[in-house]
C-alpha cells in the first residue's frame, strides 16, 4: 500500500500524447493501455503535472533533421496533444523539447519543473507514462538527481522496446539510480 500525502506527494505523467499512442506518429506499443490506470489514480493527488514533448517542425531528434525518430509531437497539432481519454484537465504542463537545436527526453531538461515542485512542496512524485525505455526513465532519474523521492509505478508505464528488453534495462537503470519501482496492482490511501 502507497500513502498519498496530498501535500508533499504529486502525480507525474510523462508524455502520454497522441503520438505516443497507437496509431501516432511514434506509437508505443499498448501505450494507450495505461489511460484507465492512471484516470484512477488521479483522484488521490491534488498536484499533478503532465509533461509533452512540444517540438518545432525542424527539431534535432527527426529523421529529416539526422535525428532517430519521425518527425512527432510537433507543437500545436493534434499529435502533440495529451490523449482525450486521459483526464488530467487540471494538470499543470509541462513541455519540453522546444529547442529545435536540443534533445529533452527528461521532463527537466530546458523546463522549470523543479522549482515549480519544490515552490509547491513536493518532496515525492509518482511517475507513469510513455516510454518507460526513453522519457520515463530520463525524468526519474533526473528527479531523483534533483533531490526527490521517485515512485515509477510498473503498471502505468509502457516502452517502445526497440530491443526487446529495453524496458526491463531501463527498470534496472532507474533502481540502479535510486528510483523505487513500484509493482502493479498495489493500492492507494490518502493520508
Amino acid at each position: 500500500m502507497i500513502k498519498i500525502d496530498k501535500d508533499s506527494d504529486a502525480l507525474l505523467i510523462v508524455d502520454l500524447q497522441n503520438d505516443f499512442c497507437p496509431g501516432g506518429a511514434l506509437g508505443v506499443p499498448e501505450g494507450d493501455s495505461i489511460i484507465p490506470v492512471i484516470n484512477a489514480l488521479i483522484p488521490y493527488f491534488s498536484k499533478i503535472y503532465a509533461t509533452q514533448d512540444w517540438h518545432p517542425g525542424n527539431h534535432i531528434s527527426f529523421v529529416p533533421q539526422g535525428g532517430i525518430w519521425p518527425p512527432h509531437c510537433v507543437a500545436d497539432t493534434p499529435g502533440a496533444e495529451l490523449h482525450p481519454g486521459l483526464q488530467a484537465g487540471r494538470a499543470i504542463r509541462i513541455r519540453k523539447g522546444t529547442d529545435p537545436k536540443k534533445e529533452a527526453y527528461s521532463g527537466f531538461q530546458g523546463t522549470n519543473l523543479v522549482e515549480m515542485l519544490r515552490n509547491t512542496g513536493v518532496k515525492r512524485l509518482i511517475v507513469s507514462g510513455l516510454a518507460t525505455d526513453y522519457c520515463v526513465k530520463a525524468t526519474a532519474i533526473d528527479a531523483v538527481n534533483a533531490g526527490f523521492h521517485v515512485v515509477v509505478l510498473s503498471d502505468t508505464v509502457r516502452g517502445v522496446n526497440v530491443n526487446s528488453d529495453d524496458s526491463l534495462k531501463a527498470f534496472d537503470d532507474m533502481r540502479r539510480a535510486g528510483v523505487e519501482i513500484a509493482e502493479s496492482g498495489i493500492s492507494f490511501e490518502i493520508s
